[in-house]
């Protein structure tokens, strides 16, 4: 990858000469900063909690993909959390819905979509991904394999906080997309173990008050995660539909593969974002990365959005920059 760049590099400056009225100028080209393996990431706040549960897991001897797959259902536990789990705010009808997937570097995935009554869907999702010949199921498929695999079918009700904030809309029932509710919502998670193998997993409740049977980006390979053990990680937050229309986590890697940084791939993937979407002041987005050196990169479409990132030294919170 160091090379790739380089080369790119050295071309670029080699060209300038070549092109009348063009001055090639020389500048330093900045250090890059690298992290320590293992390496774990997650959008949002709720990120430190589901990043100390997969550091946990990779020191007690389990995999990078248990990490990941742990580290997100500390989140859907999270009675705090409003956007992840069964606790997470409804559709439009009152009926909570949930979407997850998973990946490993080797290309192997699996996911659900539009699933009711599983507290944790990311283990469906893995599920999914190693017990049967397909990449996604969805509604009552996804719930009746749940079933079939020994997952216990929870209550279908809305948590306490979910059913006074879905009574409060009632009272205007105003069908628009709302995003960032409690400045955050889903949680995607991308880690590196110390060989290097990458994973990843995304999770979440879904956009609030949706019309029912509305999927977003976080169950589809590609859009709200991606993952290969050749470049590195993404994964996306935010409006769902507007990361769907760039096919955002896969775009981000693929520009990691042509040499561009984390920070450059998600950068350039919020342009694009821009560029698809109409009255994007109203949509939020934001982008995670890491590539196989251990580069770390994010960003956005407006302020607000942070991550967390972990190794086995520390766990901390950073602001990601914005577009806007």
């Amino acid at each position: 990858m160091s090379q790739r760049r380089k080369f790119i590099k050295q071309s670029l400056m080699g060209s300038a000469f070549l092109i009348p009225g063009l001055e090639a100028v020389s500048r330093p080209i900045p250090s890059k900063e690298t992290f320590s393996k293992p390496l774990i990431l997650s959008t949002w706040n709720h990120g430190l909690s589901a990043n100390e549960a997969a550091i946990h897991t990779l020191k007690s001897g389990g995999s990078i993909l248990d990490a990941v797959e742990v580290g997100v259902k500390d989140t859907e536990l999270d009675m705090d959390n409003l956007s992840v789990g069964l606790q997470g705010l409804p559709d439009r009808e009152g009926i909570t819905t949930l979407d997850a997937s998973i990946m490993t570097g080797d290309g192997s995935c699996g996911s659900v979509a539009f699933v009711r009554q599983i507290k944790h869907p990311i283990s469906l999702a893995r599920a999914v991904m190693e017990k049967t010949p397909h990449v996604m199921l969805a509604g009552e498929g996804a719930r009746q394999f749940a079933i079939a695999e020994g997952f216990p079918l929870e209550k279908e009700e809305l948590s306490p906080k979910a059913a006074e904030a879905y009574n409060e809309w009632k009272k205007t029932s105003q069908y628009k997309p709302i995003i960032n509710i409690e400045n955050h919502d889903t949680i995607g998670m991308i880690g590196m173990d110390a060989e290097g193998n990458l994973a990843g997993s995304c999770t979440t409740s879904g956009l609030a008050y949706k019309m029912h049977g509305r999927v977003g980006d976080s169950p589809i390979i590609g859009a709200g995660l991606y993952v290969d053990n050749e470049v590195g990680a993404a994964t996306a937050t935010g409006l769902g539909e507007s990361i769907i229309r760039i096919c955002g986590a896969f775009l981000i890697v693929e520009l990691m593969r042509q040499g561009r940084s984390p920070r450059e791939a998600c950068q350039e993937a919020v342009r694009r974002l821009i560029s698809k979407n109409k009255n994007i002041k109203d949509i939020q987005a934001g982008f995670l990365a890491m590539n196989k050196e251990g580069e770390v990169g994010a960003f956005a479409v407006h302020p607000g959005f942070n991550y967390a990132q972990a190794t086995l030294q520390k766990n901390v919170l950073i602001d990601s920059k914005s577009h806007f």
